[in-house]
Order: structure tokens, then sequence, then C-alpha cells
């Protein structure tokens, strides 16, 4: 065990939570510092949107449907501007497989044969604090190729040997959550800063030296200034490590039904550090229902399992996204 106590402060950043084995090798000084400066640049701008999340939310409940952005109809127009081309190992994404980052799912997902694991933090990880940190020391622990397991029925979990490993794609928590065992100033620092600071500031040069890089898929988003906040987190990182502007690359979840009608906006926002967008279901979903909850029988929905990826309105947010 490492000797924190609770409440114990680095660099001005405060750990409130029971210290875990090994959490020293994440929450050094230098990152602790490096997380700091993500968020003093950017934490008064998140609370602006979460605030324009529920005003819009509130907006929709009235009867003003979700639109085309006038204000940004020259982005969705202009045919000139595309996004980055795809970075090293994000060429071929025909495989991919998803779950969260405990030791034997690590090494499963890895074993599995994939092109790319989206390692996830958020929807399918519980965020205790020692799943954010052993997620943290499990990723770095899978690149450094040292890690095992060994279940309580004496089943062993080994990386296969002398086999490329599918390109990791890290999914943060989403721009709502806060992480309330780490505080700077009495305010919780962004779950999502937590997740993608800690990985990007431990890794980014170990997978730059192994000919890929740091990847990321971006939850929640609800619209294009929530995207530009991320790209500016991105520009702000790799200038305090002296990291190539563009090596970060994130994936957009489109998932809500506002962002349904931003995808070119969001697209256009992150440019540089964009890899595409991909569809997430179940929550688009529950963004409808959340959204139109209080609007009538226009939109009361069947069964979930009758809400198939064929149906109107889910066919229609597809295609649009395949448009983008």
């Amino acid at each position: 065990m490492n000797s924190f106590t609770d409440n114990f402060t680095i660099n001005g950043v405060t750990l409130t939570a029971q210290p875990i084995c090994r959490q020293n090798e994440v929450l050094t000084p230098d990152a602790l510092e490096f997380v700091a400066k993500l968020h003093k640049a950017t934490a008064e701008r998140r609370q602006e949107l979460l605030r324009a999340r529920q005003e819009r939310r509130q907006q929709i409940s009235k009867g003003q449907d979700p639109r085309f952005l006038a204000e940004t109809e020259s982005i969705r127009n202009d045919p000139e501007w595309r996004v980055a081309p795809p970075a090293p190992g994000l060429e071929d994404r025909r495989v991919e497989i998803t779950g969260p980052v405990d030791k034997k799912m690590t090494i499963n997902a890895l074993n599995s044969g994939a092109k790319v694991w989206l390692a996830d933090m958020e929807d399918s990880s519980t965020p205790s604090w020692r799943n954010v940190i052993q997620g943290q020391l499990n990723l770095t622990d899978a690149l450094e190729r040292r890690i095992d397991f060994t279940s309580p029925e004496g089943k062993e979990y080994k990386l296969r040997a002398a086999e490329e490993l599918p390109t990791i794609v890290v999914r943060p928590r989403g721009w709502h959550l806060p992480e309330k065992h780490m505080l700077i100033d009495g305010t919780p620092v962004a779950g999502g800063i937590v997740d993608f600071g800690l990985y990007f500031f431990h890794n980014a040069r170990r997978l730059i030296a192994q000919g890929k890089g740091p990847y990321f898929y971006l939850p929640k988003i609800e619209s294009h200034l929530e995207a530009r906040l991320w790209n500016d987190i991105f520009v702000l990182a790799q200038d305090l490590l002296g990291i190539p502007q563009g090596t970060i690359r994130a994936t957009v979840l489109i998932e809500t039904i506002t962002a349904a009608f931003e995808m070119e906006e969001i697209l256009y926002e992150l440019k540089d550090h964009a890899a595409g967008l991909n569809a997430g279901r179940w929550d688009y979903i529950f963004s409808l229902i959340k959204n139109f909850r209080t609007r009538g029988p226009r939109f009361v929905l069947p069964d979930r399992g009758q809400v198939t990826m064929t149906q109107p309105f889910m066919r229609a947010y597809t295609e649009q996204l395949v448009r983008a």
C-alpha cells in the first residue's frame, strides 16, 4: 500500500478515497499536476455546457424540436474541409470488441484477434476508485506486456506472445460525470478528464513508440460545443507534453438526439483529431425518451426489443451519420 491518507493533497489535487495498491504509479505528482492544468483550463466552460444541456432539454419538453443549426449551415454546406486521414492502427476497424478495463477483460480483449479494443471506462465500468485506478494500471501493464490474471478457480490468463495487440481506443466518462474522489479547490474534477488525462500522461509516448497513438471514444456528447471543449483539451494536453498536434484521435459516439443534428459540426470541431463517428443505439433511444417524455403519444415507443435499427427514426439517424 502507499502512504496516502484521506484528503491528501498533491500539487493542488486533493485525493479523498481510501488508497489502493500501486496507486502511486498512477497518481504521481507530475500526473496530478497535468490533470489539474486540464481541469483549470476547462472547468468553467464544462459547467456552462452542462447548464446549456438543461436549458435545451427544457426547451424540447415545452415543444421545441431539435433542429439543424442555422448559424453553422456554412460548415454543413462547405465541401472543401475534411477530417484527418486514419491514424496508424485505425486504418482497419472492421472488427471491434468492447468491454471494461478489469484484468480479465483486458487480457481476453487483447487476445481476441479483433482489430480494435474499445477499453471502456464509461458504461461498462462502475467508477469506483478501485476500478478507476486499477483500470489505468491494467492499460499500462498491457502496453508493457506484463499483465496476467488468475481466477479464483485457478485459471490463468496471459497475453499471447509475439502477436500484435489490437489497437486500444479508450472511452473516458462523459462530461456529466464528476470524479468525487479527486478535488481541486473543493470542486470535483470531471471524470472524463481524470480518465483521459491519466491515460494520456502515462501512455502517449509509449503508444507512439509502439507505432500507434493515444486514441479515444467520446461518449454522451450533446453538441458541437462539447466537442470543441474536448478538442481544446487535446490541444492543451499535446502542448503540455510536447507531442505533435493531431497525434490524438477521437471517435465520437452519436448517442443523443441533439448531437444527431450536429454531426458535421462535431467532426469540424475535432477536425485534425477526428477518427470518425459511431452510432450508439441504446443511449440514443434513451436520449429520445428523456427529451420527449412529456410530449404525448407522438413519442410513445413499443417494447424496446422492437426498437431496432430498421425503425424509421433509427434508420434516419444512421443514414445521417453515414452521410456525415
